[in-house]
């Protein structure tokens, strides 16, 4: 008996401008209690597929078929700005159309699913990146949904959060689909993949484990590739011959032209090769020169059972000095650092004069309604660069391509908004570099790029990161372990 199909998309286009499509007639099927991982380069449209499925978008031409009576849940990116006001029952209870009389006793069974628990009058907005993290998985998960969409679901969890998770959807009944760039994550639990290529507009399917299917793929552009490369030749040698027969006369002529329809042939019978996702370019944070004690800290103030208790410590931070962040979920590590850089936490100073470049997990420092021309020139500026063509190179480097430079940073993807981040630290020429999960929304490809310029940038440096390979990439030389205070 065949499985059932749960979601199809048949012959399905979308297009928020005209005449350029995310999806052009994409088709693809996914079966009841499937485990798959969406895939596809930054800024492809992996988020306007959730919306579909979803129906808060509709497509222009096609259809999106979900199985009668099949719910849907759906964990974002992020907790919209405008929600951080309301309390975590406040922000449950928009889940719900009626809502239930017993809503307190399922959001207790949802958040014991994503192992947190947290007072219901606390304010969304108060709540840290990785507690905001569970909030929005455990939103998802109180519907019970024959559905599941998770939206970079581990960006911003410890490792222990992402253990948890992992675990519970490994026992989850029901289908889940996944967009991640965490690829250790990914090939924990999904047996396929929905590849979503930036340039076709199409959606093809693969059957494995992660790791497996990018292997599959690679081998396939490989071969699309070698099978190419011979005929290329073929079509060389044939023209050759084609030029040298032309010029003969009589039967020459006529095999001359025949010739010319073989080779037409051939031409047509080349394989269109994928255009892989491309990487950024190895690139460089400038470093502000600076003399002195760039940042001093006396004092931090931790979360401890809810409450916020200070520490006295002793930490000096110099250019070259790099130093780590860590400490579990809720601890006040993010907070710490926007204390530190609205200069607000009394226990610490920056220098006077110093540049503060500052990479926030939920994209803070940008201004949504700037135009991504606009937030660049800013950082140019503050940067004291006064070169337009520079800006646009190094935005360039990062896949900020001309297309974007009109568009409000808040149409882009969350990954376009990281590669921004980064290329606004580099024209800012930062004497001090903040970096909170600076990992979070970006495509593994990029990652060791990134860690490179980190780990060759000659300024203070101050990281929050829950990603082991990516922090070990960088020769850290002070600690701030929270957990230990």
């Amino acid at each position: 008996m065949a499985e059932e199909v749960i979601l199809r998309f048949g012959e399905v286009t979308f297009e928020y401008e005209t005449k350029k499509p995310v999806l052009d007639a994409a088709s693809f099927g996914v079966r009841t209690g499937a485990k798959l991982t969406l895939m596809g380069q930054n800024g492809a449209g992996k988020s306007t597929i959730f919306s579909l499925i979803r129906g808060k978008i509709k497509p222009k031409i096609g259809n999106v078929f979900i199985t009668g009576g099949a719910t849907i849940g759906t964990a974002l990116q992020a907790v919209a700005r405008e929600d951080f006001n309301l309390t975590v029952e406040q922000y449950f209870a928009r889940v719900f159309e009626i809502v239930p009389p017993n809503l307190k006793s399922k959001i207790s069974k949802a958040m014991k699913a994503v192992n947190f628990d947290i007072p219901v009058d606390r304010k969304v907005g108060d709540l840290s990146g990785g507690q905001q993290a569970r909030i929005l998985l455990a939103v998802a998960l109180i519907q019970s949904p024959d559905i599941l969409l998770l939206d970079e679901p581990t960006n911003n969890l410890d490792q222990a959060g992402i253990d948890h998770l992992i675990e519970f959807l490994v026992m989850y009944p029901k289908t889940v689909v996944v967009i991640s760039h965490d690829a250790d994550f990914l090939n924990s639990f999904t047996e396929g993949v929905l590849y979503l290529d930036v340039f076709t507009k199409k959606v093809e399917v693969y059957v494995g484990d992660y790791y497996s299917v990018v292997l599959e793929i690679q081998d396939r552009i490989e071969r699309e590739r070698m099978k190419n490369a011979q005929l290329e030749k073929q079509i060389r040698d044939r023209k050759e011959k084609v030029n040298f027969f032309a010029n003969k006369g009589g039967k020459m002529r006529k095999l001359a032209s025949k010739l010319r329809e073989e080779t037409e042939e051939m031409e047509e019978n080349k394989v269109e090769v994928r255009r892989e996702d491309k990487t950024i370019r190895d690139f460089s944070i400038p470093a502000q020169e600076l003399v002195g004690n760039i940042v001093t800290i006396s004092a931090v103030k931790i979360i401890k059972n809810h409450e916020p208790v200070i520490k006295k410590i002793d930490k000096i931070l110099r250019q070259k000095t790099r130093m780590l962040i860590s400490g579990p979920n809720g601890i006040g590590k993010s907070t710490l650092l926007r204390a530190l850089v609205d200069e607000t936490n009394e226990g610490a100073v920056i220098m006077d004069g110093t540049r503060v470049g500052y990479y926030s997990q939920d994209f803070a420092t940008l201004d949504f309604n700037d135009t991504v021309f606009a937030s660049l020139k800013k950082s140019l500026e503050a940067g004291e660069g006064a070169d337009i063509q520079q800006m646009r190179a190094v935005a360039a480097n990062f896949l900020i391509t001309g297309e974007l430079m009109d568009r409000k940073i808040s149409q882009l993807s969350e990954g376009q908004k990281g590669l921004l981040s980064f290329a606004k630290l580099v024209l800012m020429k930062p004497g001090l570099l903040v970096l909170d999960e600076p990992t979070n929304h970006i495509n593994f490809r990029h990652l060791p790029v990134i860690a490179r310029a980190i780990n060759e940038y000659s300024g203070a440096l101050i990281l929050i990161s829950h990603m082991p390979d990516f922090v070990k990439e960088i020769e850290v030389n002070e600690y701030l372990e929270l957990d230990k205070l």
